[in-house]
Parts: structure tokens; sequence; C-alpha cells
């Protein structure tokens, strides 16, 4: 894998980034029309995430910038987005919280096994699952729907589920990779 840094994937992951200005200058503005107009702003950012993975890995474009920029790119997105839902009132705060701690000890974790191992860890499954599980819930609650809500506290509850079990996993990777490291 030679670390390319100008990638179809990787302009892929960065835009999801870029998407986050109209985002959030649409979220902000209270106008219902910009709303909807940042739902399918927002649909384009989380479509971003699936066709980043797929292309770096069907046009052999898997880089070590590109394991550090898509996840990278998801918390910078994520975050944010779900910030702005604070601030509009569409999600509560305890949940910004969760996402942004957990968040915060992944990239730690990261950080530390790039440090201790000389190697960039990738996202596994249980976190690209959680990351799903909360741009759904947020996208959900930024809709407005009443006729909605059981599914936002169905996309709630399963993305905090998957959070402490993307986040379990992480410090296993975590707790394992530094048993191995020490030799025990």
């Amino acid at each position: 894998m030679a670390d390319r840094v100008l990638t179809v994937s990787n302009a892929i992951s960065a835009l999801r980034v870029v998407l986050v200005v109209p985002i959030a200058f649409l979220l902000l503005s209270g106008d219902p029309g910009d709303r909807n107009a940042a739902t399918w702003v927002i649909l384009l950012a989380i479509s971003t995430d699936f066709f980043d993975g797929y292309l770096a890995r069907r046009l052999h474009q898997v880089s070590e910038l590109g394991k550090v920029i898509d996840p990278l790119a998801d918390k910078i997105a994520v975050g944010t987005i779900a910030v702005l839902l604070v601030l509009t009132n569409d999600i509560p705060v305890w949940y910004l919280v969760t996402v942004l701690a957990r968040d915060a000890i992944i990239f730690a974790g990261g950080m530390y096994i790039r440090r201790k191992k000389g190697i960039i860890p990738q996202s596994n499954w249980p976190g690209k699952v959680a990351v799903t599980l909360i741009a759904a819930y947020m996208f959900a609650c930024m809709v407005r729907q009443p006729s909605l809500g059981w599914l936002e506290d169905v996309l709630l509850w399963l993305s905090v589920l998957m959070m402490i079990v993307s986040t379990a996993n992480y410090a296993t990777r975590l707790f394992i990779g530094r048993r191995v490291a020490s030799g025990v």
C-alpha cells in the first residue's frame, strides 16, 4: 500500500468536511426552506462516507493518509452537526457529550497506537455502524416530523448502544495492542 495523497477516495473524505460549512449555514439560518436544503446536503455528506471507503478498495487507493482522513472527517462532520443540532434544540446535550466523548477516546487511542506501534489503526465495523446510526438519528431529529418520534427513539438508543460497543471494541484493540507491545 503506497502512501498516496491525491486519490479520489481522499478527496471524497475531504469533501465531507467541506460540506459542513453549507450545512451549518443552512441549519442556522432559521428558514424552513434552508433547513430542507440542509437535509439534502447532509444526505450527500452521509453518502460520501460510504463511497470513499468503497472507492479506496475498488480503485486500490487505500493509503495511510486515507486511514486518517476518513475517520477524522467523520468525527469533524458528526461533531459539528451534533453541536448545531443542540443549538437548534433538535438533540439533547447529553447525546452531544456522549458522541464527543466517544470520538475523543477513539482519537486518543488511535494516536497512542500510532506513537507506540507506528501504525494507524483502521476503522472497524462496530465503529462504522455506530457512525451510521448516529447520522441516522441526527437526520431523523433534523427532519422534525412528529410521526417519526418513535424512529428517533429507536435510533437514539441503538446509536448509544453501538457507541458503547464500538468504544469497547476500540478499547480492546488498544489494550491488546499494549499487551502485545509489552510482551505480556
